[in-house]
Formats: C-alpha cells, sequence, structure tokens
C-alpha cells in the first residue's frame, strides 16, 4: 500500500465547494481523508510541502490536437508526448481530437487510440472521436458504437459539418447515445482561402478575410437543429462577440449548450498578424480587442464554462513559411494556466475557484468523466498542485512538445503547476523545485 501526505496547501475543489487550507491524504491511487483549516495527523510514504500553493482536482483540457496516428503526415508528436506535454502544464487528463489520418471514424480504430493512450502512461488521454467517415462531413458515424469503444464525445474538429441533415442525424445520435458533440463553428463555404479576420486590417496586409458570421451562423443553425433533440452541444474555441451572444441565448431557452475559451481569443488580437508572422495563424482567427472583452463578459456570467487550449502542433516547415500558405495552429498547453491566470484572475474577470471549475469539473461534465475533477474521499487521486506566485517566462524550446509554434514566446508569467498526480503517482514535477521529493522527481524519467 502506497500512501502520500499533500500538507499546508490551499484546496481548491470547486465540485464540493470548498476553498481552504489543509491537507490531502493519498492511498492506493485514491483520497483517503481531507481535512480543512489543521494538519492530518497521520504519516505517509511521501510527504509534499504545499504551503503557499493550490490544491487542485487535476486539470483537464478537453480539446487538445495530439498528431497520431499521422499516417504520411511530417508530425513528430506522439500521444506519449501530448501527454507528458499535459503533464508539464498541470494537466492531469486531455481529450484528443480527431483529425488524424486516418481518423476514429470505426470501433477498431477508437479502441487502438485508447491502447496508446493508456501505453503512454502519462496524463490520462481519452479519444473524441469522428462525426461523420472520414471526416468527410457526409455520412454520420454510428455514434453509440464509437462511445461503446471508448470515444468521450463526437467531433470532427478541424472542419465544421455544413450539411444541415446530416448535422441534424449526429445530433439525434449523440442525443440517444448520452454523449457531446463538439462543434468546429466554420462555415466553408464562407472562409475559402480565408486566413486572418476579416476587416480593414486584411484588406490592407493583402490577405483573405474569415467573416465573424461563418462562425456564428453555423451555432445558430445548429441549437435550431438541436431544439428537437436536446444533445450536450458544444461550441469550441470562441472567437467573437456574436458567437457569446448566440451562445448566452441558446442557454437562456434552457439548451444543454456549452462553450469554451481558449489562450489566445482571450489575450491576442488580429494586430498580432500585421507583421505577417505566422506563428499568430490560427482557426478561428484572432479577432479584435471588443471581442476579447465579450468573451470575458460571456465567461463572467456564466455564459462560457470551458477553457480548452486547442494545442495544435506543426514542424517548423509548417509555419515557416507566408502567412497565407502557413498552417494553422498555436501550441499553449504548457503556459495556458498562467495565461488563462492574466486574462481572467488577474483582470478580475473570475476568481481562482471559478477558473479551477472551468479547467476541472466543467470539461469533465462535459465528456462524461465525472469520476475525475473532484477531490472527495474516494475520488479518483488525480490532483494538480500550483504556485500561483511562481514567476517564469516562457520558452518554446523547454516544452516537453515537439511544436515551438507558441505565440506567447517571452513572455512574463506568474503561476505555474509544480507537480502533476494521476491516479496518486506524482508523474511529473517541476525541475528544481525543493517541495516535491527528489524520489517524486525521478518518476519524471
Amino acid at each position: 500500500m502506497s500512501s502520500m501526505l499533500i500538507h499546508g496547501g490551499t484546496i481548491i475543489d470547486p465540485a464540493a465547494g470548498i476553498h481552504a487550507s489543509g491537507d490531502v491524504l493519498i492511498r492506493d491511487g485514491r483520497i483517503e481523508a481531507i481535512e480543512l483549516e489543521r494538519s492530518l495527523e497521520r504519516t505517509a510514504d511521501r510527504i509534499i510541502d504545499a504551503q503557499g500553493c493550490l490544491v487542485t482536482p487535476g486539470l483537464i483540457d478537453p480539446h487538445v490536437h495530439l498528431r497520431e496516428p499521422s499516417q504520411g503526415q511530417q508530425h513528430r508528436e506522439t500521444i506519449a508526448i501530448g501527454a507528458a506535454a499535459a503533464l508539464a502544464g498541470g494537466f492531469t487528463t486531455v481529450c484528443s481530437m480527431p483529425n488524424t489520418l486516418p481518423p476514429p471514424d470505426s470501433v477498431q480504430r477508437v479502441k487502438d487510440l485508447v491502447a496508446r493512450g493508456l501505453s503512454a502512461d502519462q496524463a490520462r488521454v481519452f479519444p473524441v472521436a469522428c462525426g461523420t467517415m472520414d471526416r468527410a462531413g457526409e455520412s454520420p458515424t454510428d455514434v453509440a458504437s464509437l462511445i461503446s469503444a471508448g470515444a468521450c464525445g463526437i467531433s470532427d474538429d478541424g472542419d465544421g459539418i455544413a450539411d444541415d441533415s446530416v448535422m441534424d442525424v449526429i445530433l439525434e445520435r449523440v442525443a440517444a447515445a448520452d454523449t457531446c458533440f463538439m462543434q468546429h463553428c466554420q462555415d466553408p463555404e464562407m472562409t475559402p482561402g480565408a486566413a486572418m479576420n476579416e476587416g480593414d486590417l486584411s484588406i490592407r496586409l493583402g490577405l483573405g478575410g474569415w467573416p465573424r458570421e461563418a462562425e456564428t451562423s453555423m451555432i445558430r443553425r445548429d441549437v435550431e437543429l438541436n431544439r428537437k433533440h436536446g444533445a450536450r452541444y458544444h461550441a469550441q474555441h470562441l472567437s467573437c462577440a456574436e458567437s457569446v451572444d448566440a451562445i448566452a441565448k441558446a442557454r437562456q431557452d434552457g439548451q444543454p449548450v456549452t462553450a469554451e475559451a481558449s489562450p489566445h481569443h482571450l489575450l491576442l488580437t488580429e494586430d498580432a498578424c500585421a507583421g505577417y508572422d505566422s506563428v499568430f495563424k490560427v482557426n478561428p482567427p484572432l479577432r479584435t480587442k471588443a471581442d476579447i472583452e465579450a468573451i470575458k463578459l460571456g465567461i463572467s456570467k456564466g455564459s462560457i464554462t470551458i477553457l480548452a487550449t486547442d494545442q495544435a502542433p506543426h514542424p517548423p516547415q509548417a509555419k515557416m513559411t507566408d502567412f497565407a500558405a502557413a498552417a494553422f495552429g498555436m501550441v499553449s498547453l504548457e503556459c495556458a494556466l498562467p495565461l488563462y491566470k492574466r486574462a481572467l484572475v488577474d483582470d478580475g474577470v473570475i476568481d481562482w475557484p471559478r477558473l479551477i471549475a472551468m479547467m476541472t469539473v466543467e470539461p469533465a461534465a462535459l465528456v462524461g468523466l465525472g469520476h475525475l475533477g473532484h477531490l472527495t474521499p474516494d475520488a479518483t487521486a488525480d490532483l494538480t498542485i500550483i504556485d500561483p506566485d511562481l514567476e517564469w517566462t516562457i520558452s518554446a524550446a523547454e516544452f516537453v512538445t515537439t511544436g515551438r509554434n507558441c505565440p506567447f514566446e517571452g513572455w512574463n508569467v506568474t503561476g505555474r503547476a509544480i507537480c502533476s498526480i494521476v491516479a496518486g503517482k506524482p508523474r511529473w514535477s517541476l525541475p528544481g523545485d525543493s517541495r516535491v521529493t527528489l524520489q517524486d522527481r525521478a518518476l519524471n524519467h
């Protein structure tokens, strides 16, 4: 029997309404006891000094791209590498998107991804399966069988499902399977050749403009179709004010609709594209300051309930070309926590407990992982220990992920995970941090 005591931290468990100092005792991969406002008088095989730190449920990112399998592509990223990068960012669980080659549109392919995730022995990896065969947007998949095979949700991420009748069938099947559909909100007929936000700047730069309506119109179409199905519908990476309004209205109407915000859409605007640096090319594109304020307002009002990075690593050659031809996507999994803190906590939009809720219990509920995202006794012992005051500089060269396409390179930030614990085992700890024992740090290798 193995045991670990996390001593003296500030425990934040939004699911239980806990925000207080205390100790957490873990035994054999589960939480045995939590004592608030005083120390647990028990011995343990390991003791982690968490004074000055936050002790939270393990962080969950429901939207990452792990690039495996990648037949015929140049990606060096793998599930194992992506899962290790997640741990370095404080994430103990990630959900992998289906835009791989081949895509997970069959039971066997989903089972293969589940097995690969288990063999990685890093963060937990749950695959999201395809909504249509080969992600072609034409023939709906057998949603129930894909969920039974181990998928945690359904999506054609990388592409929106444009055909109304196909989307209608998918929503019906998603509702019947009691799972979620994650929509990449993009009408392809509105975005041929689009590279950045449509507006005066795109015209001046001579780059294809991406209209806001391409995102918002799909959300409106989807929630209208969903009225008769009541499926759990999730809009990915909102980028503009009109989309926030559409989500808010659907929720007010009682629909089981959720949405997510990503670091880049909370901190960067289209102005970053002015120098033609393709690291700032992302789908959907960076918008305006007014859109950032609208997304923040949506978060403060509870219209947007989930934070997700949309981690998208690319090999250098995919980005080291002209802006129009470069691949879409950014990496931020290993630095997302302090970026969310800067955009939301430091700016007074929400407090730490709400931030942690948006990174734990809310995404867990979305993808049906109710056994995760909380710290109640006998729960699975997935935890993240965070130093909220640790100052550091983001350096993509030090990332675990193979992706170096990080738009936050060189940013000075505050707040960092110092230990990621999965099933009661410290799978990663911040090198050189004495608060986690040398024995625990050896588990990194």
